[in-house]
């Protein structure tokens, strides 16, 4: 065989194993649920410029639940932590129970809001409060020394808000427990919250079988409300939607897109969804209790892909270990 011909095979064969290798050793390039290690619930995904962002509820027991990490990832499968991104040393009221967190970005800084010391009772300090930093890895900082929302409206208790921008750059704050949901509209400094036009300050949106947990999604011009249903520390927990014209609804319940598979897990809800970079590219970030799990605060963080039917509704999510592929937002 010529020399020239058998130099240039064993070229070829050295590159051909260095690509294998470099394929075989190199990132993941599909992720595993629950998508990062730990205890971590009430997860609000989001993205920010490059980046994917993951804000959960740190859960443990409530006295324990003083502060909230981060997590961010280039493509979805890749997790870096940022610990303690808000903790009890930048809150001066907090005394316990920190958790459902909803993260913004506007007027060139990072917002947080979230809910703080569980409160029962007018008399007792707590609700929904916000921090402010410069970056999405905080540290976030309180805003107002108090919280945002400190009392009970139209008997929902002041947790589990979400802050939805809206097309017309109009932002609103959902939230609620005990089984009932209220929406307000936030000030241009977004910490405040200020009167709609009917001279009101608090509208009750609740929607049949609302527990918790509310988001809100625009898509093809229709708002998409969603919400869990059940009990937290229970196999029923679960996310269900409605489809409105308007941000205000009426929120007409369609149906669940997220429930207990007894061959994967149980407890799946307080969820939130994230675009991906592809046109009709959607993701559902939630929390689940493994199976055999009786602990109420064993909950993990899992992402799994979220799809639209042609006629709008929302396909029902199946639940993976596997996870999904990597997804780089550039």
């Amino acid at each position: 065989m010529n020399s020239k011909i058998v130099f240039f095979f064993m070229i070829m064969c050295c590159c051909s194993v260095t690509l294998f290798a470099q394929t075989n050793t190199g990132k993941k390039q599909t992720s595993t649920n629950p998508v990062f290690d730990g205890w971590y619930a009430d997860p609000e995904g989001v993205v920010f410029g490059d980046k994917y962002w993951i804000y959960p509820t740190y859960s443990a027991p409530f006295e324990q639940q003083l502060y909230m990490d981060a997590f961010s990832s280039p493509d979805l499968v890749h997790w870096r932590k940022h610990p303690k991104v808000l903790s009890v040393e930048n809150i001066s009221w907090l005394r316990n129970a920190l958790w459902a967190p909803a993260v913004i970005e506007a007027n060139g800084k990072y917002y947080f809001y979230f809910g703080a010391n569980n409160i029962y009772h007018e008399s007792e300090v707590g609700g929904i409060g916000v921090a402010v930093a410069d970056r999405p890895e905080g540290p976030f900082k309180d805003a107002l020394g108090k919280p945002l929302i400190g009392k009970i409206v139209n008997g929902a208790q002041p947790i589990d808000q979400f802050v939805f921008k809206d097309d017309d750059g109009q932002y609103y704050m959902y939230y609620g427990g005990w089984g009932h949901c209220n929406m307000v509209k936030m000030g241009s400094d977004l910490i405040s919250i200020v009167p709609f036009e009917d001279g009101t300050t608090y509208k009750e949106v609740t929607p049949e079988n609302y527990i918790e947990g509310p988001f809100m999604l625009k898509h093809n011009g229709k708002y998409y409300f969603m919400w869990s249903e059940g009990d937290w520390t229970g196999p029923d927990y679960c996310v269900a939607y409605a489809i409105a014209d308007s941000p205000f609804g009426p929120f007409k319940r369609v149906g669940k897109i997220l429930e207990q598979d007894t061959k994967i897990a149980n407890g799946a809800g307080h969820h939130s969804i994230i675009k991906g970079p592809g046109k009709d590219e959607w993701y559902i970030v939630y929390h689940r209790r493994p199976l055999g799990e009786t602990d109420g605060n064993y909950r993990i963080t899992c992402i799994d892909r979220m799809y639209f039917n042609k006629n709008g509704t929302i396909k029902p999510v199946k639940m993976t270990s596997g996870g999904i592929k990597a997804s780089p937002l550039r």
